[in-house]
C-alpha cells in the first residue's frame, strides 16, 4: 500500500529535523515568510486600486456625487454575504486576533486567515468602506507565519516568532518600512523577543520590503520634499500639536469602542447593516474624503504649496464652491471619520484602523497649523514680537500629525517615529516627529492605559506585555494547570468510604460534592489521619463533620494573575477550581504551576 501524503510529508519534516538546524531553518522560514507577505500586500492593494478606479473614475469633481450613497453599503454588504457564507469565521480587528492567538492559542491562526482578509478588505475599501487595508495584510502574514509553523510542527515559542515575522513583513511590505515593520512587532505585538530572535524578524522585514520595491518601485509611499527645515522657535508648537494629537487620539479610541459596544447589541447581522450602511453613505456623500484610505488627501495635504492647492480637498463634496469653509470642512472630517470607520466594521466591512489613523492625523496637523497661524492675526501682533507664534509650514504640520495619532491611537510612539518618517522620506523632521510622538503618547495614556488593539484584552487579563512575569502568567492557561480529580466524596459518606478512598489513592486532598457534582468542601489527609484506624469509629464519623468548607475557591475563566493572587492571599498549597455554575473541575497545585512558571521563563529567555 503506496505511503499517504501525511506519511509523506511526515519524512520530509523529519528529514528537516536532522539535516536542518533549527536557527538556519528559522531564518529561510523568515525569508519565505517576507515574499509571501509582500505579494499579498501588492495583490491587495492592486486590487483596492482597480475596484475603486472602476467605481469612481467618473465622478465629476464640481460637486456632489450621487453613487457615494450606494457604494459603501454595497461594499461592506458584499463583504457581509462573503464573510457569513464562504468564510464563516469572525475575521475582524485583526491585530486583536494576533494578540489573543498569542495569548491564548499558542500562536495557532486558522488557515483562511492568510487570504480571507485580503479579499474581504479588498471589497471594502474599493467600494468606499471608511478603514485601512494594513490591519488585514498584518493578520494575512502572521497567519502565513503561524500556518508556516504548523506545517512543519514546529513549537510554540517558534511559532510565536514566525507570526512575528509575518506581521513585521506585512507592515515593512505594504508601507515599504522595514524598520517600522521590526519596531511595530516589538512595541505593538508587544512580544520580548530575546536579541537571537531579531535576526529572523529582520530577514522578513528586509526581503518583504525589497520584494515591493522590486514590483512597485523605490518611491516612498508619500512623497514628501521638505522645505521648511527644523527650528527651535516652533517647539512649543510641536509640543502643543503632540497634545492635540494625544487629546484626538482619546477621542478616536473611546468613541471608537464605544461604538462598537452599541452595534454589538444588535445580535442580527442584517440589522446592524440597515443602521450602520446609512450612516456611512451618508458621511461619504457629505465628506467624499471618508471614501476608502484617503490616501490621496494625504499626498495632497503634505505636498500642496497654496490655497488654491488645498482647496483641491473639496472636490467631489457640496463644499466645492466654498473654499472659505475648507477648515470646518477639515474639521468635520476629523470628528466624523471615527463614525465612518466604526460604521464600515460593524455593518459587515473588513478594515483596520492604520490607515484611519494616518489620515485623521494628517488632516488634524494641517488644521492645528492653519489654526496656528491665524493666532498672531486674531491678537493683533506680528509675529516677529513673538518669535514662538511664528507661522509654521502646514505640510510639515500635516506630517507631524501623522506621527501624532498613530502614536496615540496605537500607543506606540517609536513606531509613529520611523513609520512616518520611511513613509514619506521626512528624516530632516526627525526631531520634531519624536516631539509630537512622545508628546501624544503621554497625553493619551493620562486617560487609557491601554491601546484600541489591547484595551479588550487587557481588560480580561488576556493580553502578553514586555513585563516578563505578565506575559508568562498570560500565556499559561488554566487548562494546562489543572488537576483533574475523579475521587470524589458526599457529605453523607461515612469514615469507613473515606479510609477506602484514601487506600486507593495517592491523593492528600478530596472535594465533597453534592449530587449535582457542586463543590461543597474538601477534605484534607490531615483531617482524618487521627481516626483513619479507630474502627469503631468508621460507621459513626460521616464527611460533613470532617470536611472544611473553601474559603477560596478558583473559576475555570479566571486569568492566571488571579490564580497567583489567591495563593499568595491564602498561602494554600492548593486550591480548588469550578466551572461557571460551581460545578468540581479540579485542584491546582501551587508547585505545579511554579514548576510550569520556571520552564516557560526558560523557554522564553533561552536564545
Amino acid at each position: 500500500m503506496p505511503p499517504t501524503m501525511e506519511e509523506r510529508w511526515n519524512k520530509i519534516v523529519l528529514w528537516r529535523t536532522a539535516h536542518i538546524k533549527d536557527r538556519q531553518f528559522m531564518l529561510l522560514l523568515a525569508l519565505l515568510i517576507g515574499v509571501l507577505t509582500a505579494l499579498a500586500g501588492v495583490l491587495l492593494k492592486w486590487l483596492i486600486g482597480q475596484i475603486e478606479h472602476l467605481l469612481t473614475n467618473h465622478f465629476s469633481i464640481t460637486g456632489a456625487n450621487w453613487p457615494y450613497l450606494v457604494y459603501p453599503v454595497v461594499g461592506i454588504f458584499i463583504t457581509g454575504l462573503f464573510v457569513r457564507y464562504v468564510v464563516r469565521d469572525d475575521i475582524g480587528h485583526g491585530i486583536t486576533k494576533i494578540l489573543y492567538a498569542i495569548a491564548r492559542k499558542k500562536s495557532y491562526i486558522k488557515a483562511h486567515n492568510m487570504w480571507s482578509s485580503v479579499v474581504a478588505s479588498s471589497i471594502t475599501i474599493g467600494f468606499g468602506g471608511s478603514v485601512g487595508a494594513e490591519a488585514p495584510i498584518v493578520l494575512t502574514g502572521s497567519a502565513i507565519g503561524s500556518n508556516l509553523g504548523q506545517l512543519f510542527h514546529l513549537d510554540s515559542k517558534k511559532m510565536m516568532l514566525l507570526v512575528g515575522c509575518g506581521a513585521a513583513g506585512a507592515v515593512s511590505g505594504i508601507f515599504k518600512a522595514p524598520i517600522a515593520g521590526l519596531v511595530f512587532t516589538l512595541e505593538v505585538l508587544m512580544i520580548d523577543f530575546t536579541l537571537g530572535s531579531l535576526l529572523p524578524l529582520l530577514v522578513s522585514c528586509v526581503t518583504a520590503a525589497a520584494v515591493t520595491f522590486a514590483l512597485l518601485g523605490t518611491g516612498n509611499l508619500f512623497e514628501f520634499h521638505l522645505t521648511h527645515a527644523f527650528s527651535i522657535s516652533r517647539v512649543p508648537a510641536y509640543l502643543l500639536l503632540g497634545v492635540f494629537c494625544g487629546l484626538l487620539s482619546l477621542y478616536f479610541t473611546r468613541v471608537m469602542n464605544w461604538l462598537e459596544d452599541q452595534f454589538r447589541r444588535i445580535r442580527k447581522p442584517w440589522q446592524r447593516l440597515l443602521i450602520a450602511g446609512p450612516i456611512l453613505s451618508i458621511l461619504i456623500f457629505l465628506f467624499p474624503s471618508l471614501y476608502g484610505e484617503g490616501y490621496g488627501m494625504i499626498r495632497l495635504l503634505l505636498n500642496g504649496q497654496s490655497q488654491a492647492d488645498w482647496n483641491q480637498v473639496l472636490e467631489g463634496s457640496f463644499f466645492y464652491h466654498t473654499p472659505h469653509l475648507l477648515l470646518l470642512y477639515l474639521a468635520g472630517i476629523i470628528v466624523f471619520k471615527v463614525f465612518a470607520t466604526t460604521a464600515t466594521n460593524s455593518g459587515g466591512g473588513c478594515g483596520g484602523t492604520f490607515a484611519p489613523s494616518l489620515f485623521m492625523g494628517c488632516v488634524s496637523g494641517f488644521l492645528f497649523a492653519s489654526l496656528w497661524n491665524m493666532i498672531p492675526a486674531t491678537l493683533n501682533s506680528q509675529p516677529s514680537t513673538l518669535s514662538f507664534l511664528a507661522p509654521v509650514p502646514e505640510n510639515n504640520f500635516s506630517l507631524l500629525g501623522m506621527a501624532g495619532l498613530m502614536s496615540g491611537v496605537m500607543h506606540a510612539p517609536l513606531t509613529g517615529i520611523f513609520l512616518i518618517a520611511e513613509l514619506t522620506g521626512g528624516y530632516g523632521l526627525f526631531l520634531p516627529l519624536m516631539i509630537v510622538a512622545v508628546a501624544s503618547y503621554l497625553t493619551i495614556i493620562l486617560f487609557e492605559p491601554h491601546s484600541i488593539y489591547t484595551m479588550r484584552l487587557a481588560r480580561k487579563g488576556e493580553l502578553v506585555t514586555h513585563n516578563k512575569d505578565h506575559a508568562i502568567l498570560t500565556l499559561m492557561s488554566m487548562d494546562s494547570v489543572i488537576e483533574r480529580y475523579e475521587e470524589q466524596l458526599h457529605p453523607d459518606d461515612e469514615l469507613v468510604d473515606i479510609v477506602r478512598q484514601i487506600s486507593s489513592s495517592e491523593r492528600d486532598v478530596f472535594p465533597v460534592v453534592d449530587d449535582a457534582g457542586k463543590l461543597l468542601g474538601v477534605l484534607m489527609l490531615d483531617s482524618v489521619r487521627h481516626v483513619m484506624f479507630r474502627t469503631e469509629l468508621y460507621h459513626r464519623l460521616h464527611v460533613r463533620e470532617l470536611m472544611t468548607p473553601c474559603s477560596v475557591r478558583l473559576s475555570t475563566n479566571d486569568p492566571m494573575e488571579v490564580v497567583m493572587a489567591a495563593f499568595d492571599r491564602t498561602k494554600a498549597w492548593t486550591l480548588p477550581v469550578v466551572d461557571n455554575e460551581g460545578i468540581f473541575v479540579g485542584f491546582i497545585r501551587r508547585s505545579h504551576v511554579f514548576a510550569m512558571y520556571r520552564t516557560m521563563l526558560h523557554d522564553l529567555s533561552e536564545e
